[in-house]
């Protein structure tokens, strides 16, 4: 038996390095982990339920991100799971301090303020040292993942002093907590530790794509489209927002990430409905870049992740049938967003230079809503 093992593990080391078994493969490892995190999320939330009238329904949507991730995480969709845990941290931090603001209603903004400068403290240092991560051997979109959570976190604290000052100190809570989750799932992204030493992806700054994606943003704001699809461009814009500043703080995987959302809501702007002959070519087109990516021995996560995304969109775990959004979307996702992600792995292309003509144009946008 023990000889058995031995050529087993001697088999395994062989197939990796010549490429036989996909590099995922041998990052299960991480599974349990990930799933030990939503477990006990799930607890918590079961041990000490939200009862703040207004946190109830944002406890609600951290349960409903926490079940999604559970059932991803079941069907060995990694990093779609890991997704959905970084969604329900998000939210669960925002309700609990939400529904722990006895002292903040007590004591008014002082309260609030000494609150908000001890969580500023430690984002503050969280994020130096999220700057000198290096994230040797994690994949691409575990890294990505982090860095947009890193990036989110701040801005929002910052926004949360703006809502206490100007509606009311328990009205900045939200946000506090919002930062705390993002802060947290950074983290434990970070602490994840994977077994395979993928081929590093190459990222580097996306100022050329980003330029080009607010450009065909702006010139598709028009009636009747900027009125009739106005949740989507906020969507849109909140994305090129955070990519934007993301790339300016050298975190070019968390921006290629909400590069590639932004390119996923431009694209929800004009996709047509799918009839069933369409809806059946979709799902052949999933399976066979399924089967592209499961045979291939470089880091795939990123585009593993939107695949996944994919798929949980026309194959629900309840069997229940797609939306016409979904359908939509896993079309997008094949059509636009992975092309989109593979052309960023190329050079960048030159930055458009200004023709001499300016016009001032001043956007106000709540970060990332």
């Amino acid at each position: 038996m023990e000889t058995v093992r031995k050529l087993s593990l001697c088999f395994l080391i062989f197939a990796l390095t010549a490429g036989l078994v996909p590099l995922s493969a041998a990052k299960n490892d991480v599974t349990p982990q990930i799933k030990s995190e939503i477990d006990r999320l799930q607890e918590s939330l079961k041990a000490k339920p939200i009862t703040d009238k207004d946190a109830i329904q944002i406890a609600a949507m951290a349960d409903g991100a926490l079940k999604a991730a559970s059932a991803a995480i079941s069907s060995g969709q990694l990093y779609l799971a890991l997704e959905q845990l970084g969604r329900a941290e998000d939210l669960l931090h925002a309700a609990r301090r939400m529904d722990d603001k006895a002292e903040v209603e007590k004591g008014g903004l002082p309260a609030f303020q000494a609150q908000w400068n001890k969580v500023s403290l430690q984002l503050t240092a969280f994020d130096k040292e999220a700057h000198s991560q290096t994230w040797t051997g994690s994949p691409l979109a575990v890294r990505a993942l982090a860095e947009a959570a890193d990036g989110k976190a701040i801005p929002l604290l910052e926004g949360g002093q703006g809502f206490a000052t100007a509606t009311g100190p328990k009205d900045g809570l939200l946000y506090v907590g919002q930062a705390e989750g993002e802060a947290d799932f950074a983290r434990f992204c970070a602490a994840l530790k994977f077994s395979g030493q993928s081929p590093a992806v190459p990222v580097r700054s996306l100022l050329p794509e980003l330029q080009n994606l607010q450009d065909k943003t702006n010139a598709a704001f028009q009636p009747p489209q900027s009125i009739d699809l106005h949740s989507r461009f906020i969507a849109l814009n909140s994305q090129l927002k955070l990519a934007q500043e993301l790339d300016a703080s050298k975190f070019y995987a968390g921006a290629l990430y909400a590069y590639l959302e932004a390119a996923r809501h431009f694209g929800m702007l004009k996709m047509e409905p799918l009839d069933a002959a369409q809806q059946a070519a979709l799902k052949q087109d999933i399976g066979a870049l399924r089967t592209k990516l499961a045979s291939s021995t470089n880091d795939e996560s990123m585009a593993e992740l939107f695949l996944q995304r994919a798929e949980s969109y026309v194959s629900h775990p309840d069997g229940s049938a797609p939306t016409a959004d979904e359908w939509r979307g896993a079309r997008v996702i094949l059509d636009q967003v992975l092309p989109a992600y593979y052309a960023a792995l190329k050079p960048a292309a030159p930055l458009k230079q200004a023709n001499g003509k300016t016009v001032e144009i001043t956007l106000v946008r709540w970060p990332y809503t």
